[in-house]
């Protein structure tokens, strides 16, 4: 617990929560709210446009996402800076939903022109959500194990810099997930199907974790160039594909 994997899972999993309700909600899915009401008869009649349209209300997600996630957690008597740890990560998922808020337009006038626009906030898509957050993940900060009620960074050299309410806070370094440990939950790689060719996580040189990988040919055999046959059957050839599969050593 505390590491900075556990930091991003919760960052998700709030950012996941907002944008999946604050969707049904555009959608019309759920009767306790709707589109954004507070941009209608907003906008810039000088510059050519107006909100419109149906906003994303990201602020009934955000409040439906804390309630969700949060209360349960403060009631939580002891391990107050775990607890606030956590808090703060859930908060960092829900402000990359925010900011990454964007504004989409559809043009109004003759022939397709733009003379007058009609606007609406839309969230990004999850997938974006996603990368800031890996961004965020990969640059996260260590905090004091010092339970206390102030979050602070663990190096005193850097205690004077303030923490982002972006940032993702861990307490713990990660364990060594390359390697089996039944205690922790660890499955480890060894014998994990691997990438050969690819240079990203699922590449046999990073899930290896150095090991190197075995590969061995698989043979598929399945029904292929069917025919409906009048009448009325269909027909198929039977055939079948040899695949090399690695596996980590």
């Amino acid at each position: 617990a505390g590491t900075k994997e556990t930091a991003f899972v919760a960052a998700v999993a709030a950012a996941g929560l907002v944008h999946s309700v604050t969707r049904s909600c555009s959608a019309g899915n759920v009767t306790e709210c709707s589109c954004d009401v507070t941009l209608r008869h907003g906008g810039s009649a000088s510059e050519g446009w107006h909100w419109g349209g149906c906003s994303d209300d990201i602020h009934y997600g955000m409040a439906f996402s804390r309630k969700f996630l949060d209360a349960p957690l403060k009631n939580v008597t002891g391990k107050s800076g775990l607890v606030a740890m956590d808090l703060h990560n859930k908060e960092a998922g829900r402000q990359a939903v925010a900011k990454l808020m964007s504004v989409d337009c559809r043009c109004h006038g003759v022939s397709g022109s733009c003379a007058v626009k009609t606007c609406w906030k839309t969230m990004s898509s999850f997938e974006k959500i996603g990368r800031f957050l890996k961004e965020k993940y990969e640059n996260s900060i260590q905090i004091s194990d010092r339970l206390k009620k102030k979050l602070r960074r663990k190096e005193k050299s850097q205690r004077k810099i303030p923490i982002g309410k972006e940032d993702l806070l861990y307490v713990n370094k990660s364990p060594n997930y390359c390697v089996e440990d039944q205690k922790l939950g660890i499955p480890g790689t060894q014998g994990r199907e691997c990438n050969r060719t690819s240079q990203g996580p699922e590449g046999c040189n990073l899930l290896c974790c150095g090991r190197g990988y075995n590969t061995h040919v698989v043979r598929h055999v399945e029904r292929c160039e069917c025919k409906f046959v009048w009448c009325c059957y269909v027909r198929c050839r039977r055939c079948e594909t040899m695949t090399d599969v690695h596996t980590c050593k």
